[in-house]
């Protein structure tokens, strides 16, 4: 595997975020403290706590997580639809480049932008409320994992994508609303017991239970179950994009 090849696609994605800093950065935060000004203070104000939690700080990996998800995707798809879109990516793939080197330059950097997005909407929650992480460790390598995954997601939606339309079909009618579902502001167990089990059918609950674990050693779901499913999207994620490459599907004229 050629590293160098590796970081010049790393580099030109990160290059391309600068770019548009206002629009890949500072509008997720700025969406996030808005969330934190109407939860935080407007609903939280008539919660106390959930699970021994202030609401507040309760609802902190919910919003990382609704942000890291939409932003991994986000970047991702759009990294790879633009080059098939502008007919670059011929140049790209009859080059002498593996796969793997090619994946690993569009989601890297994608997960990179994710990441940093993730802290920064961390350091912008200590400004609304108080925030614990009582396992800093396990939230690095969950906020990781959850990146990398989901980048992975958006690198397929980038290439199954026609247009620029369909780029945005999946994450604002089934990624968005499944983390809102998921417990970002809530907790499933304050659900009736019937909509707790059809709750436990959205994978984005492991997700954020498994983070908010991370935070304050309690979620939904164990921390294992969590673990489990977000190694399950990873393989699952890989296996697809290894048939994508062999096949060639939406890759070859």
């Amino acid at each position: 595997m050629m590293l160098q090849s590796v970081f010049t696609i790393y580099k030109a994605e990160i290059m391309r975020m600068r770019r548009t800093i206002v629009q890949s950065v500072l509008a997720p935060i700025l969406s996030t403290s808005l969330y934190f000004v109407v939860f935080g203070s407007a609903i939280g104000s008539q919660i106390n706590e959930i699970d021994g939690i202030g609401y507040g700080s309760f609802i902190v990996p919910g919003l990382i997580m609704l942000s890291v998800l939409t932003q991994s995707i986000a970047t991702a798809s759009f990294g790879i639809y633009f080059p098939r879109f502008n007919g670059t990516i011929y140049e790209i793939l009859s080059a002498p480049l593996s796969y793997v080197e090619i994946v690993l330059g569009y989601v890297g950097a994608a997960a990179s932008k994710a990441i940093i997005i993730g802290f920064l909407i961390l350091g912008t929650s200590f400004i609304f409320t108080p925030v614990s992480i009582q396992s800093p460790w396990l939230m690095l390598v969950f906020l990781i994992l959850t990146c990398v995954t989901f980048s992975l997601f958006g690198f397929m939606i980038g290439i199954w994508a026609g247009n620029f339309e369909k780029l945005q079909i999946i994450p604002a009618l089934i990624i968005t609303p499944l983390t809102f579902l998921g417990g970002s502001f809530y907790s499933i167990s304050m659900l009736p017991p019937f909509w707790q089990t059809v709750s436990l059918f959205n994978p984005v609950v492991y997700l954020i239970s498994g983070f908010r674990w991370s935070f304050y050693g309690k979620g939904d779901v164990s921390l294992t179950t969590s673990f489990v499913m977000i190694a399950i999207f990873l393989l699952v994620s890989l296996m697809v994009i290894h048939w994508i490459f062999k096949t060639g599907y939406r890759l070859k004229p």
